[in-house]
């Protein structure tokens, strides 16, 4: 099951890790390593007024990860995903789902796509 196979891939993982696409480039280094939840409830934008309080006001306004449109942000958190520092996008960071994590060999995270089909943080 290839699932079960990305969770035991995701799980050799650690932050700082350098990342390298399926064409050899140097994509960024791992900043956040999320192992899959099949049983995540996706992100939802609040409608309610966020309150008055301080603690309110940041919590509503604090980033939520994965910082990207919903329907992806609900397929990263069921299969796993890995947030990555890079200057190759504008944002400074992109995401890589579990399932195009290619090998963890030699202290490196090989991907089995280019750096220019994964998505950037928003």
């Amino acid at each position: 099951m290839r699932q079960q196979g990305d969770q035991q891939t995701i799980s050799r993982i650690t932050t700082g890790m350098p990342v390298i696409d399926a064409d050899g480039v140097e994509v960024g280094t791992v900043d956040l390593v999320q192992r899959g939840d099949p049983n995540a409830v996706t992100v939802q934008t609040p409608t309610a007024d966020p309150g008055s309080s301080l603690d309110e006001l940041i919590e509503s306004t604090a980033v939520r990860e994965p910082d990207v449109p919903a329907d992806l942000a609900a397929r990263l958190m069921h299969g796993g995903y890995l947030k990555v520092s890079t200057e190759l996008a504008g944002t400074g960071a992109v995401y890589v789902p579990a399932d195009w994590i290619g090998a963890v060999t030699d202290g490196r995270v090989r991907l089995d796509v280019p750096a220019a089909n994964l998505p950037a943080e928003e």
